[in-house]
Protein backbone atom coordinates (compact mmCIF):
# COMPACT_ATOMS: atom_id res chain seq x y z
CA UNK A 1 0.00 0.00 0.00
CA UNK A 2 1.20 3.47 -0.87
CA UNK A 3 0.62 4.84 2.62
CA UNK A 4 3.35 2.55 3.98
CA UNK A 5 5.91 4.44 1.89
CA UNK A 6 4.90 7.77 3.45
CA UNK A 7 4.49 6.86 7.12
CA UNK A 8 8.19 6.46 8.11
CA UNK A 9 9.13 9.73 6.42
CA UNK A 10 6.13 11.50 7.96
CA UNK A 11 7.09 10.28 11.45
CA UNK A 12 10.69 11.45 10.96
CA UNK A 13 9.60 14.91 9.79
CA UNK A 14 7.16 15.15 12.69
CA UNK A 15 9.94 14.38 15.19
CA UNK A 16 12.17 17.07 13.65
CA UNK A 17 9.27 19.50 13.74
CA UNK A 18 8.47 18.72 17.37
CA UNK A 19 12.11 19.37 18.37
CA UNK A 20 12.16 22.81 16.77
CA UNK A 21 8.73 23.82 18.13
CA UNK A 22 9.87 22.91 21.65
CA UNK A 23 12.56 25.59 21.41
CA UNK A 24 10.38 28.53 20.33
CA UNK A 25 10.85 31.31 22.92
CA UNK A 26 7.41 32.83 23.48
CA UNK A 27 8.91 35.77 25.37
CA UNK A 28 9.88 36.88 21.84
CA UNK A 29 6.57 35.92 20.19
CA UNK A 30 6.17 39.23 18.34
CA UNK A 31 9.72 39.28 16.96
CA UNK A 32 10.21 38.99 13.21
CA UNK A 33 13.38 39.14 11.10
CA UNK A 34 11.95 41.52 8.50
CA UNK A 35 8.97 43.80 8.07
CA UNK A 36 7.42 41.41 5.51
CA UNK A 37 8.01 38.29 7.64
CA UNK A 38 5.67 36.47 9.99
CA UNK A 39 6.17 37.01 13.70
CA UNK A 40 7.93 34.20 15.54
CA UNK A 41 4.65 33.00 17.07
CA UNK A 42 2.83 33.04 13.72
CA UNK A 43 5.66 31.19 11.95
CA UNK A 44 5.69 28.56 14.70
CA UNK A 45 1.89 28.35 14.52
CA UNK A 46 2.06 27.88 10.76
CA UNK A 47 4.59 25.07 11.14
CA UNK A 48 2.36 23.40 13.74
CA UNK A 49 -0.86 23.79 11.76
CA UNK A 50 0.51 22.16 8.61
CA UNK A 51 0.06 18.77 10.29
CA UNK A 52 -3.71 19.14 10.04
CA UNK A 53 -3.39 19.56 6.29
CA UNK A 54 -2.68 15.84 6.05
CA UNK A 55 -6.11 15.08 7.48
CA UNK A 56 -7.75 17.69 5.26
CA UNK A 57 -6.02 16.25 2.18
CA UNK A 58 -7.16 12.72 2.99
CA UNK A 59 -10.73 13.54 4.01
CA UNK A 60 -11.79 16.28 1.56
CA UNK A 61 -11.66 16.90 -2.17
CA UNK A 62 -9.90 20.24 -1.78
CA UNK A 63 -9.65 23.66 -0.22
CA UNK A 64 -11.07 26.89 -1.56
CA UNK A 65 -9.49 29.92 0.11
CA UNK A 66 -12.37 32.12 -1.06
CA UNK A 67 -14.81 30.18 1.13
CA UNK A 68 -12.88 31.09 4.27
CA UNK A 69 -12.23 27.43 5.12
CA UNK A 70 -8.65 28.13 6.22
CA UNK A 71 -8.21 29.81 9.58
CA UNK A 72 -4.56 30.59 10.46
CA UNK A 73 -3.36 29.45 13.89
CA UNK A 74 -1.92 32.09 16.21
CA UNK A 75 -0.64 30.35 19.36
CA UNK A 76 -0.46 32.40 22.56
CA UNK A 77 1.84 30.01 24.46
CA UNK A 78 4.32 27.24 23.81
CA UNK A 79 1.93 24.82 25.51
CA UNK A 80 -0.85 25.77 23.09
CA UNK A 81 1.57 25.43 20.16
CA UNK A 82 2.75 21.96 21.17
CA UNK A 83 -0.75 20.81 22.07
CA UNK A 84 -2.05 21.78 18.62
CA UNK A 85 0.89 20.14 16.89
CA UNK A 86 0.49 16.86 18.82
CA UNK A 87 -3.29 16.75 18.33
CA UNK A 88 -3.02 17.25 14.58
CA UNK A 89 -0.03 14.94 14.27
CA UNK A 90 -1.95 12.08 15.90
CA UNK A 91 -5.03 12.74 13.74
CA UNK A 92 -2.87 12.90 10.61
CA UNK A 93 -1.06 9.69 11.45
CA UNK A 94 -4.35 7.88 12.06
CA UNK A 95 -5.72 9.10 8.72
CA UNK A 96 -2.52 8.24 6.88
CA UNK A 97 -2.38 4.73 8.36
CA UNK A 98 -5.96 4.12 7.21
CA UNK A 99 -5.58 5.66 3.73
CA UNK A 100 -6.20 3.30 0.85
CA UNK A 101 -4.36 3.44 -2.45
CA UNK A 102 -7.63 4.58 -4.03
CA UNK A 103 -7.81 7.54 -1.63
CA UNK A 104 -4.14 8.44 -2.14
CA UNK A 105 -4.42 8.40 -5.92
CA UNK A 106 -7.67 10.39 -5.96
CA UNK A 107 -7.59 14.07 -6.87
CA UNK A 108 -7.33 17.00 -4.46
CA UNK A 109 -7.73 20.63 -5.56
CA UNK A 110 -6.47 23.91 -4.08
CA UNK A 111 -8.25 26.96 -5.36
CA UNK A 112 -9.20 30.54 -4.63
CA UNK A 113 -12.68 31.21 -5.90
CA UNK A 114 -12.85 29.99 -9.49
CA UNK A 115 -9.06 30.11 -9.87
CA UNK A 116 -7.62 26.60 -9.56
CA UNK A 117 -4.11 26.75 -8.11
CA UNK A 118 -3.55 23.03 -8.58
CA UNK A 119 -5.24 19.66 -8.83
CA UNK A 120 -3.00 16.73 -7.92
CA UNK A 121 -3.34 13.17 -6.71
CA UNK A 122 -3.59 13.23 -2.90
CA UNK A 123 -0.24 11.45 -2.56
CA UNK A 124 1.42 14.26 -4.55
CA UNK A 125 -0.45 16.87 -2.49
CA UNK A 126 0.85 15.21 0.69
CA UNK A 127 4.42 15.33 -0.61
CA UNK A 128 4.40 18.85 -2.05
CA UNK A 129 1.71 21.01 -0.46
CA UNK A 130 1.97 19.34 2.95
CA UNK A 131 5.38 17.74 3.62
CA UNK A 132 7.60 19.98 1.48
CA UNK A 133 5.67 23.00 2.72
CA UNK A 134 6.27 21.88 6.32
CA UNK A 135 10.00 21.39 5.68
CA UNK A 136 10.26 24.80 4.01
CA UNK A 137 8.65 26.71 6.88
CA UNK A 138 10.45 24.64 9.51
CA UNK A 139 13.69 25.73 7.84
CA UNK A 140 12.57 29.34 8.07
CA UNK A 141 11.75 28.82 11.75
CA UNK A 142 15.26 27.43 12.32
CA UNK A 143 16.67 30.70 10.94
CA UNK A 144 14.43 32.66 13.31
CA UNK A 145 15.87 30.64 16.20
CA UNK A 146 19.45 31.16 14.99
CA UNK A 147 18.92 34.93 14.73
CA UNK A 148 17.53 34.93 18.28
CA UNK A 149 20.55 32.92 19.50
CA UNK A 150 18.38 29.94 20.44
CA UNK A 151 20.18 26.59 19.93
CA UNK A 152 18.87 24.97 16.76
CA UNK A 153 18.15 21.23 16.98
CA UNK A 154 19.51 18.86 14.37
CA UNK A 155 16.95 17.66 11.87
CA UNK A 156 18.99 15.46 9.53
CA UNK A 157 21.96 14.90 11.82
CA UNK A 158 23.53 17.17 14.42
CA UNK A 159 23.31 20.94 14.11
CA UNK A 160 26.16 23.36 14.83
CA UNK A 161 24.68 23.65 18.33
CA UNK A 162 24.83 19.90 18.98
CA UNK A 163 28.44 19.15 18.10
Amino acid sequence: MLNRTLIPEWKHEAESTRKILERVPFDKADWKPHEKSYTLARMAGHVAEIMQWTTATLTTDGLNFAKGEYKPFFPATKEELLERFEKHYQEALTQLEAASDETLTGSWTLQSGDHVIFTLPRIATLRSFVMNHLIHHRGQLSVYLRLLDVPVPGMYGPSADER
